[in-house]
């Protein structure tokens, strides 16, 4: 096998495998590469969906038109396998970078997307770092017997990645002199996350303090050293989160065991665990790392995505104060479904004399400027039917039934509800219907289409030819 063949084998299981596992870690995600293998060679590019189209001349300026991200290599410094380089002058809106050279690869820079709904991007970034990281060794071992590996890390690379960026980071906040381990706390976070105690799944804070700060901590209730519940013990811990839930208090371990009970904040170099339900947060000091669900890690942080729903208001005539009065209701009414985990159905109607749906009426709507209406509208939206809402910001029906003909794009997996708002708004124009699972998915409906559908990117079941040069990609894409 050639050494060019061999080279774009090694792309393309790398990239294939970062961009399956990041979107199982986040939705789905596109990757893209940019590289030169030494100094005289030309940059490359390797974009097999699309996802640097309409950065061009972002992508031009700075790799072009400057020099900037040649400076500074290690290519000839054979003690460094690799060094990661700051991407702090390529700002590509909506998108996440990561910049390395090494000894056998001159330059890459990764790209991925960056989700509105992500906890943090730092797992993100640790996980591209460590897919420049086997490229590079890759590249150097020339190791046909390996060589796709690297793919099958990368795919299960979740918890590694939330685990180095926690380290990173507090490596970064106190230094090297630590006694917490972190693997072993993340796996008895999802251990306790997936063990019931009588039917119900864990709810409460526990929070893992570094051994050298836990004789500061003023404990409501402190366990005698010889008989604090180990860590690994997950049923134990499970059940003393009952006597944290739903106040200020949080069980206190220091990574081995649970030392006591206590009132506390999180210090900047904490680690807590978040139990909601059936999921979770994971936290570092006071920033949300990551959730977790269903005993893995992702990087959603479970809040509604109403990105569209801003657009769709943006176009409308409609005055400042109303359209950030029906945003805040929106999101509200969305926020209390999901906590009370139940479905619901919003219609917003935007016409100046409201649609007419069959359903329960009112002898004078609800005003919805009101803090009262505005509980009365969210317990409404527990029964079955629609809520129907005017751009007066007055709630006009509820109980509604939405009906219509058969439109093509409905999906019989999605419910009545899905199905339903469809029909609806191919109906009737100037109306927005607002879909919310118990499972907590958001769908936005308008004109018989889903405008929260999600695109499939197509996949790549063979290895790639070699990637076009960066200036010949620039010319086929203007």
């Amino acid at each position: 096998m050639s050494s060019e063949s061999f080279a774009n084998l090694c792309i393309f299981h790398i990239m294939d495998g970062l961009r399956d596992g990041l979107s199982h870690f986040s939705r789905t995600s596109r990757t893209a590469l940019i590289y030169a293998v030494t100094p005289d060679d030309p940059l490359r590019i390797y974009d097999p969906q699309d996802l640097l189209k309409e950065h061009e001349p972002k992508l031009r300026e700075y790799f072009l038109e400057c020099n900037e991200w040649r400076n500074g290599s290690n290519h000839d410094d054979n003690t460094r396998l690799i060094e990661v380089v700051p991407s702090r002058d390529l700002p590509l809106a909506g998108l996440i970078t990561c910049s390395a050279r090494s000894s056998s690869i001159f330059y890459q820079c990764w790209f991925t997307e960056q989700h509105p709904d992500m906890c943090s991007t730092g797992p993100t970034e640790s996980w591209m770092e460590y897919a420049a990281l086997l490229l590079s060794q890759d590249f150097a071992t020339q190791n046909i017997l390996r060589i796709d590996s690297s793919g099958h890390l990368l795919r299960e690379y979740s918890t590694h990645a939330v685990r180095d960026f926690i380290v990173d980071q507090r490596n970064r906040i106190m230094g090297w002199d630590t006694q917490l381990r972190v693997y072993p706390i993340l796996d008895a976070i999802l251990g306790i996350s997936k063990t019931k105690e009588e039917g119900a799944w864990a709810r409460g804070d526990l929070i893992f303090i570094e051994p050298s700060e836990l004789n500061v901590i003023h404990y409501m209730a402190k366990f005698p050293a010889n008989e604090r519940p180990s860590l690994k013990n997950h049923k134990h811990v499970r059940k003393l989160l009952q006597s944290v839930e739903n106040s200020g208090r949080k069980l206190v371990s220091d990574g081995k065991v649970v030392v006591g009970i206590a009132s506390i904040g999180p210090t900047n170099n904490s680690i807590s665990a978040h139990y909601k339900g059936d999921w979770g947060m994971l936290y570092l000091g006071g920033d949300p790392i990551c959730s977790f669900a269903d005993a893995k890690f992702s990087s959603t942080n479970y809040k509604p995505n109403l990105v569209q729903l801003e657009e769709v208001l943006l176009e409308l005539d409609l005055s400042a104060d109303t359209r950030h009065m029906l945003f805040q209701l929106v999101l509200q009414m969305i926020t209390s479904a999901n906590h009370r985990r139940h479905g619901c159905t919003l219609v917003l109607d935007f016409n100046d004399v409201p649609v007419e749906i069959a359903g329960q009426t009112l002898e004078e709507p609800l005003d919805m400027r009101e803090p009262e209406m505005r509980g009365l509208a969210r317990a409404l939206t527990k029964l079955d039917g629609a809520v129907h809402i005017g751009k007066d910001l007055k709630l006009h029906g509820f109980a509604c039934l939405l009906d219509g003909q058969s439109v093509s794009g409905e999906n019989r997996a999605r419910g009545a509800r899905f199905n339903s708002a469809l029909r609806f708004t191919a109906k009737y124009d100037n109306l927005l219907v607002i879909v919310v699972s118990a499972d907590k998915p958001v769908s936005l409906i308008q004109h018989g289409v889903e405008l929260t559908a999600l695109c499939e990117w197509k996949q790549l079941f063979s290895c790639v030819s070699t990637p076009p040069t960066f200036e010949h990609w620039l010319e086929g894409t203007i």
